[in-house]
């Protein structure tokens, strides 16, 4: 009867885990997709904890409320410009809990031996013997699991700045590299050898050797895969590792037999693949250019200032007052946020300025590239914070024929993704990445701190068409005094 009410559970959590991610697809219901998927995961974890009677009920509701407690002391103080950072932490503890059970796993079969052997297991706890497919099933999970927590940690490094967002490469890292790899593999055929259809047939001792030798070549080969790739493709490398957490957690779902872990871990790894793709094709690129290509490094660093990046070519820069002028009375204004806002915290005075020129008559409208920021939705989720109407968002391909006939495309932090050298330089890295076509409004005003690159590292030429309008400073002062004197006007 319990097995039957724990798989009933199994089966629950599952449909509110497809429920919840279907919602995902839609900044109206993503809020309520969120809360079932969350409410799935934690159906599973009681029924999990129930099936094999692992903790008292004390013990559980302590374990939840502390969970719970973490959970909301995370979600409360950590800022939106360090949420790719977090996303990038629980991708890497994801794959470490994975890899961390299938350990596990194994050493309940060595403390079992031990302790009196198979014979004398109970019904409860008896274990059937470690065979070739159920090691192969621990290979996966323990080198998914360990190549994700070592890869995601060096991610949030790099975007977090502790760690340099250039590409990092020594001579002979592809060598070290190929060698880790063989060395992997060769731990994995090790522990196969220990494998058995029954216990007398079973050896433990090359498969916790083996198993040991594969985490740790494992967690250095985590290292050696993202290292070498730069800051800008960052978004895709933590889409991709969240996508191998999710692997790992199905594949240590194969080892325990547990059918939520399995339908929570597929699909996991199969959106996270597919936003892979997604944001590959935004960028115009394929993904073994990301893995391989080095694109992107730190920005401000040693750029260009205010003055100029170039001496053969001018910039108009422009005040407050002027551009509070043609946005009072412009008829289509086109806002593109950018990571600059999310560093500033502008988001809400964004808001403000569009709620005062909605007031005055103005269109207004967010224009939304699938890679803007340093995670996919960074924009969605900043403005979905300051309560911008999800009807007024708009992702690239519907809005980007509407920049011929706006009057002025405000474009607060946003670099790399106005960059037209994507549609006119062949020599450029970013030549055939699909951008908004902010070049094509009547008036461009720009807000940056500088002519800085941005993460890409190269140089935006559309700071110096006739058009654009550099309005230079913080982005959150700057909207600030636009917001006063769109009053005024």
């Amino acid at each position: 009867m319990i097995q039957t009410f724990i798989e009933l559970a199994y089966v629950a959590a599952a449909i509110l885990f497809i429920l919840g991610m279907k919602r995902l697809q839609s900044p109206t219901t993503a809020r309520a997709g969120n809360q079932m998927a969350a409410a799935g995961m934690l159906v599973a974890v009681v029924a999990t904890l129930f099936l094999h009677d692992i903790l008292s009920p004390v013990e559980m509701i302590s374990g939840l409320v502390i969970g719970g407690g973490i959970g909301v002391l995370l979600a409360r103080k950590v800022e939106m410009t360090g949420m790719p950072e977090l996303v990038a932490a629980f991708n890497g503890f994801g794959g470490l809990a994975s890899a961390l059970v299938a350990g596990a796993e194994v050493a309940r079969y060595l403390m079992t031996l031990e302790a009196g052997g198979a014979g004398d297991m109970s019904p409860a706890i008896a274990l059937a013997p470690l065979d070739a497919t159920t090691i192969i099933t621990i290979v996966f999970s323990v080198l998914i699991g360990t190549i994700t927590f070592s890869g995601s940690f060096v991610a949030f490094g790099k975007l977090g700045g502790y760690v340099s967002g250039n590409p990092i490469a020594f001579p002979g890292m592809r060598l070290l590299s190929v060698l880790v790899v063989l060395g992997a593999l060769g731990s994995a055929g090790y522990m196969l050898t220990g494998a058995g259809d029954s216990f007398a047939a079973m050896n433990l001792e090359p498969i916790v050797q083996g198993g040991l030798a594969l985490g740790g070549l494992a967690l250095l080969l985590g290292v050696l895969l993202v290292i070498p790739i730069g800051g800008a493709d960052m978004p895709v490398v933590v889409a991709l590792l969240n996508s191998y957490s999710g692997l790992a957690a199905a594949a240590t779902g194969f080892v325990l037999d547990n059918t939520a872990l399995i339908v929570s871990g597929a699909l996991v790894g199969a959106s996270g693949l597919i936003l892979t793709t997604i944001m590959c094709d935004a960028m115009n690129r394929s993904l073994i250019n990301v893995l391989l290509g080095g694109f992107g490094g730190d920005d401000g660093g040693g750029g260009p200032d205010v003055e100029g990046a170039r001496d053969d070519l001018t910039v108009n820069e422009t005040t407050v007052e002027d551009v509070a002028i043609q946005l009072a009375y412009a008829a289509k204004v086109i806002i593109v946020p950018g990571y600059g806002m999310a560093v500033a915290q502008a988001q809400h005075q964004v808001r403000e300025l569009s709620d005062m020129l909605q007031e005055k008559g103005v269109v207004v409208k967010y224009a939304i590239h699938p890679v803007a920021g340093r995670m996919p939705g960074h924009m969605n989720v900043l403005l979905a914070e300051a309560n911008v109407p999800y009807e007024q968002l708009f992702e690239m391909d519907e809005v980007n024929s509407e920049f011929s006939t706006t009057d002025v495309s405000l474009v607060i932090g946003a670099n790399d993704v106005v960059n037209p050298a994507a549609r006119s330089d062949e020599s450029s890295p970013i030549y055939g990445m699909p951008i908004l076509n902010v070049d094509e409004s009547t008036t461009a005003v720009v807000m940056k701190r500088s002519l800085r690159p941005g993460y890409s590292g190269i140089e935006n030429m559309l700071f110096y068409n006739e058009n654009t309008q550099m309005l230079f400073g913080d982005a959150k002062d700057s909207l600030m005094e636009l917001i006063t004197a769109v009053k005024e006007v």
